[in-house]
């Protein structure tokens, strides 16, 4: 049975290229790094490096090994967590904007159902100015959000490009105004259009509102008019338009965590948990 300690130390040693390195991020004297090296060793029946007096590298053996010490160490963290978390309880009232709950979400929130199982969550979807505004007024404890624009408040969870989204059958038409799909008032995704396109020579017209990210990416595919959507939802059946098509550049989005002031252990714990989004391939947006 291949132990933690010699697993760790090993894993350590790979990253760092070398002993003395590995021996000062883990606080410990470089023989006694080597004496666990030759421990782990002994007990693959394998030499793991190959040693020189110049370079630390790894055999074949070590290279197959290391994915599976890796994976190992992660369980093994995963376990102490929850054995280690406080025992929370409670209810937390969580806001997320709609692209985010149907993305990235769901398994943020699984993982915390996990760590604190006593903790009853309370999850509503809406758009960014009303759920903050709603956090402000003490009715939700922690909001997944857009920014306002060139506000920082929040803590910064990732930035991704808004873009301009029509169907693929989307052809406008030659000197029309420009139909466009937009969130009802307070959307920042709104404000950031129509900044834009106050800035240009275009003409433009409004022709269809909606609260949901459902129903303006509704009237895109339906080709009625073009809307402005963060690039991670633009989805099957619409495509990006740009500055090639002569449409003005849109700056990018800020999603952010918002806490209210306060905030018990177990909304903060679960804003803990909403900021490991931050390390998720898929970059949703609301």
């Amino acid at each position: 049975m291949l132990e933690f300690e010699l697993l760790r130390t090993f894993v350590t040693v790979a990253d760092c290229g070398g002993f003395h390195r590995a021996a000062e991020r883990l606080n410990l004297t470089q023989s006694t790094v080597s004496q666990q090296i030759k421990r782990l060793e002994a007990e693959a029946r394998r030499p793991l490096f190959r040693r020189t007096t110049r370079s630390v590298a790894l055999t074949d053996d070590g290279e197959m090994l290391l994915g599976d010490a890796r994976h190992l160490l992660q369980l093994e963290e995963a376990a102490r967590h929850r054995l280690l978390a406080p025992q929370l309880s409670g209810t937390v009232r969580l806001g997320a904007v709609e692209e985010v709950a149907g993305g990235s979400l769901p398994p943020a929130l699984g993982r915390f159902a996990t760590l604190h199982p006593h903790v009853k969550l309370e999850v509503q979807i809406g758009v960014s100015a009303e759920l903050i505004a709603q956090l402000d007024a003490g009715r939700l404890d922690v909001v997944l959000a857009k920014r306002p624009l060139g506000t920082s408040r929040g803590r910064l969870a990732w930035r991704e490009p808004l873009v301009w989204a029509a169907a693929d059958t989307f052809m406008p038409i030659a000197g029309a105004a420009l139909p466009l799909a937009l969130y009802r008032e307070h959307s920042v995704s709104r404000e950031a259009a129509l900044n834009a396109l106050r800035d240009s020579d275009l003409a433009w017209q409004i022709v269809y509102t909606s609260p949901s990210l459902t129903g303006v990416r509704a009237a895109a595919l339906a080709g009625l008019a073009i809307t402005p959507l963060p690039a991670s939802v633009v989805g099957p059946g619409l495509r990006v338009l740009g500055t090639a098509q002569g449409l003005p550049r849109l700056p990018d989005l800020e999603f952010a965590i918002f806490e209210k002031k306060r905030a018990d252990a177990a909304a903060t714990a679960l804003a803990a948990a909403l900021a490991s989004l931050t390390q998720s391939a898929a970059r949703p947006g609301a």
